[in-house]
């Protein structure tokens, strides 16, 4: 596992329980492996694949967790002012996309299915989903 050198993010790795019956448990509790309350649970189901991106936005107060169940894809990180490609292909291996952090998810597998957590609802005035904006926005905030 590299690591990450982005801002705001880091790896969440849950545990994963295996026995005689060739499968395994994950276990995600809210406040405890996921370092927030959970109050949004999605997922993103690609069921060919694709050379689309997912994602290309940045939240202002919303931390999230992406997992890879199944498949993989590479999670694109940007913070302003170091970027970071990482392959995400482990399904007990999460990534924080916290606060003024630019991400997207591109080369996704046929198959792939992403999970997230988030830390609030929905509100689309929490994103910021053109990049220049974005660039600006943690400009300001880091002055």
């Amino acid at each position: 596992m590299e690591e990450i050198i982005v801002k705001n993010s880091g790896y969440i790795i849950l545990k994963q329980f295996t026995d005689q019956r060739e499968g395994s448990l994950t276990v995600a509790e809210s406040n405890r492996d996921i370092p927030f309350a959970i109050k949004r649970t999605y997922y993103i189901n690609q069921k060919n694949a694709s050379e689309v991106t997912r994602g290309n936005h940045a939240h202002k107060e919303t931390v999230q967790v992406i997992f890879c169940l199944n498949g993989s894809f590479v999670l694109n990180l940007d913070d302003g002012s170091k970027t970071q490609k990482i392959k995400m292909n482990e399904s007990h291996i999460g990534v924080i996309l916290g606060k003024d952090l630019w991400h997207s998810m591109e080369s996704i597998s046929a198959g792939c299915v992403m999970l997230i957590f988030a830390s609030d609802y929905f509100d689309e005035n929490d994103y910021i989903r053109n990049y220049d904006a974005f660039l600006k926005y943690v400009a300001l905030k880091n002055k």
